[in-house]
């Protein structure tokens, strides 16, 4: 039986594309990230670098984007939240990404008991109290202690790999 080789695609190296696409191949989870800025605004953008890092004390971290719109505000706020997003969430997760004005307008929110913007519908998710601010390069490392967890088990994660979003596939 003469089969076909099937092509495969092996890169190497420190170009900042490389770096990108070997990245994009962890499937990562996504959320956004959201506070209320001194003026008394919504603010809030989409992050997928986010972990949790520590159960005693309840603490997570998300990366946010120095150059990021809402960087300033989500770096001088006491408390913010991370809302996981699950599969109907997906035009939030674009709205969150780009430089839309008002980005609260076409989604569903509510004031967390700390004052952060709670996205409706969420997989879960987390309200915090900033815990510490860390440099990381072009990004600053947001850590929040966990005052609050929310979550929905019947609904299924957005995932972002590749570059794409995706579902989760069970078997």
């Amino acid at each position: 039986m003469n089969e076909t080789p099937v092509a495969r695609e092996y890169r190497t190296g420190s170009d900042p594309r490389t770096l990108r696409d070997a990245l994009g191949c962890f499937a990562t989870g996504v959320t956004v990230v959201t506070c209320i800025d001194e003026d008394g605004s919504p603010v809030g953008l989409t992050a997928n670098s986010f972990t949790s890092l520590s159960l005693d004390p309840p603490l997570l971290l998300v990366c946010v984007a120095k150059s990021a719109a809402s960087a300033g505000p989500l770096s001088a706020a006491e408390h913010f939240a991370v809302n996981v997003l699950q599969t109907g969430q997906r035009p939030a997760s674009i709205t969150f990404s780009t430089r839309v004005e008002d980005r609260f307008g076409c989604t569903e929110w509510s004031e967390g008991e700390h004052g952060a913007p709670v996205l409706m519908d969420s997989l879960s998710v987390f309200e915090c109290r900033r815990h510490a601010i860390h440099e990381g390069g072009d990004h600053f490392i947001l850590v929040g202690e966990v005052v609050k967890a929310t979550f929905e088990p019947g609904l299924d994660p957005l995932l972002y790999f590749r570059g794409s979003y995706r579902r989760l596939h069970f078997d």
